[in-house]
């Protein structure tokens, strides 16, 4: 399976809360909600759509997979939530009770073991891996040149500050641009990859 960033992302690099005001307030984060205005269902509704189609299972960290628990399964009868709460789901959590893993086909992945055992599923046949959100997952992912393609959804707004998923290591890592598309609302649309021999 390959690795899959999919995240909505500001100009200045911020993922936190792109969904709703209450979603995560880290830091008094107070920006909740700010993808909405610019959400285009042709464009982005189409990507989201192609890249479910490719999905084999998600991937969460703690915070993210408590978040999506606890909203998707109400929104059963909709294509893209019958997805969600269907799909294998894993979670990486330190914390995380069994009798808490009630979403539908989720298993924990110990913290401690989680390099171990996402590398894996990744060398298990299948189609995407994909992981939504997740900051510090995908920033260690990201560092650990674990990430097979990034699918950003770039939005025209400048958040101030928050959450962002790059690694701030000092190493140099080079991509390449797969794919865009820029939606009637501004968004540009942009699937890149690992640059090889770079």
């Amino acid at each position: 399976m390959r690795i899959v960033i999919g995240e909505f992302i500001s100009l200045d690099g911020v993922v936190q809360a792109p969904g709703h005001p209450d979603e995560d307030t880290d830091g008094g984060f107070a920006h909740g909600g700010w993808s909405h205005p610019f959400f285009d269902p042709e464009v982005m509704g189409g990507a989201l759509a192609e890249w479910q189609g490719n999905t084999e299972a998600l991937l969460f960290g703690r915070r993210t997979w408590q978040g999506m628990a606890a909203a998707w399964p109400a929104q059963a009868g909709d294509p893209f939530a019958d997805h969600m709460n269907s799909v294998t789901k894993y979670v990486v959590s330190s914390t995380l009770g069994e009798d808490e893993l009630t979403w539908n086909n989720t298993t924990r992945i110990p913290g401690d073991q989680a390099l171990d055992q996402i590398k894996k599923l990744r060398e298990t046949e299948g189609r995407d891996l994909v992981v939504m959100g997740s900051a510090s997952l995908t920033r260690t992912l990201l560092a650990e040149g674990l990430v097979d393609e990034l699918r950003l959804m770039i939005l025209p707004v400048l958040v101030g500050g928050g959450k962002t998923i790059y690694p701030a290591d000092g190493h140099l890592r080079t991509f390449e641009l797969v794919s865009t598309v820029v939606s009637g609302t501004g968004v540009h649309v942009c699937t890149y990859r690992p640059k090889t021999g770079a």
